[in-house]
């Protein structure tokens, strides 16, 4: 259990973690200028004051997860300054470039580089008009940054919400015998708070940019016991029943309905009978009634072109149609933690 020491640790640095991408939030946005709607959006708009409150209230639901023993405190809450400093120049650096994309729809940048034959044609997108898409290190290097400022400092603590789920499913086996699989696993952000609260459990690292790979085995050098394989999430290659637990933490609103069937499919596939399915994604229409403006908006502002099919869809029966049963929908912030069960 968690005592005050530990709370005012979190506090401390939860609060400079806030201040530093809120920051850089309200920065950027003095720097760019909005796009404009297609049509007029007719859905509730929340304000600032009421984003900041689902930002505070997600803080708290993360430390009481800390408190109840959920999962540590985490493992990068005290940052580098200089390297907080180096990052945001970085950012600052590319924005006008992502700026420039966006005011002129340009996203197919990736589609016309020389290793477009090597990948999915949804795949070759320059998603949220980052410079090269998913496709270069220079685009790793930038991602993780990059989402904390649009969630103003909030990505990571979505993230762990996976770890409550996980918590509960691992106190009734044994975590050295359990193997776990993250489809999409981006530069590992997930993992490195899955293995450092259980280092003895195997896991692996999938994703299909060798660059967002190369990032993740960087970030999870301390531990042992973790693969990684390069594959699209929808055909793995991997083995039937292969692990006890399959993750995807903000994958699903960025696939063409087609394939989020897929991936579901291969994730029921994937899953020992009894598994666990743990997805964290964006909220969908509805989940936060005062949100669903700027889900109608994400998509114009940031080059999203599945999200709105997404933000519409019927997760549960998407999931059902894969052999996957529901058993909890939490809401954190922006994002939704769905857990889902493989019958046994």
């Amino acid at each position: 259990m968690a005592g005050p020491l530990e709370r005012t640790a979190y506090a401390l640095g939860q609060t400079a973690r806030a201040g530093v991408f809120w920051g850089q939030y309200w920065l950027s946005g003095r720097l760019t200028t909005p796009v404009k709607a297609p049509r007029p959006i007719d859905k509730p708009m929340p304000g600032t004051r009421r984003i900041l409150d689902g930002l505070r209230e997600l803080f708290a639901q993360d430390w009481r997860n800390i408190e109840a023993g959920y999962y540590r405190l985490p493992h990068d809450l005290a940052a580098s300054p200089l390297q907080a400093v180096v990052r945001a120049g970085a950012y600052f650096s590319d924005l006008a470039k992502v700026e420039a994309r966006r005011h002129a729809g340009s996203n197919s940048e990736v589609f016309e580089a020389p290793h477009k034959d090597r990948y999915p044609r949804y795949f070759l997108q320059n998603f949220h008009y980052q410079t090269d898409g998913y496709l270069s290190r220079h685009s790793a290097e930038l991602y993780d940054h990059q989402v904390e400022v649009l969630f103003g400092g909030g990505a990571d603590a979505m993230r762990r919400q996976a770890l409550v789920p996980l918590h509960h499913f691992l106190k009734e086996r044994r975590v050295r015998a359990t193997r776990l699989l993250d489809l999409g696993c981006g530069t590992g952000r997930l993992l490195s708070f899955v293995k450092d609260n259980y280092p003895r459990l195997g896991v692996t690292a999938l994703d299909l940019s060798p660059y967002y790979l190369e990032r993740a085995r960087a970030l999870l050098r301390p531990w042992r016991d973790v693969a990684f394989v390069q594959a699209p999430a929808e055909e793995t290659g991997l083995p039937d029943a292969g692990f006890d637990v399959v993750t995807a933490v903000f994958l699903f609103h960025e696939l063409p309905g087609k394939v989020r069937r897929a991936v579901a499919a291969e994730a029921g596939r994937l899953l020992k009978p009894g598994g666990l399915f743990i997805l964290v994604d964006s909220l969908q229409l509805g989940d936060v009634p005062e949100y669903d403006g700027l889900i109608e908006y994400f998509p114009v502002a940031f080059h999203e072109p599945y999200y709105a099919a997404y933000a519409k869809s019927d997760l549960e029966a998407l999931f059902a149609d894969a052999g996957l049963r529901t058993e909890d929908v939490t809401l954190a912030y922006f994002s939704r933690v769905m857990t889902l069960r493989k019958p046994d």
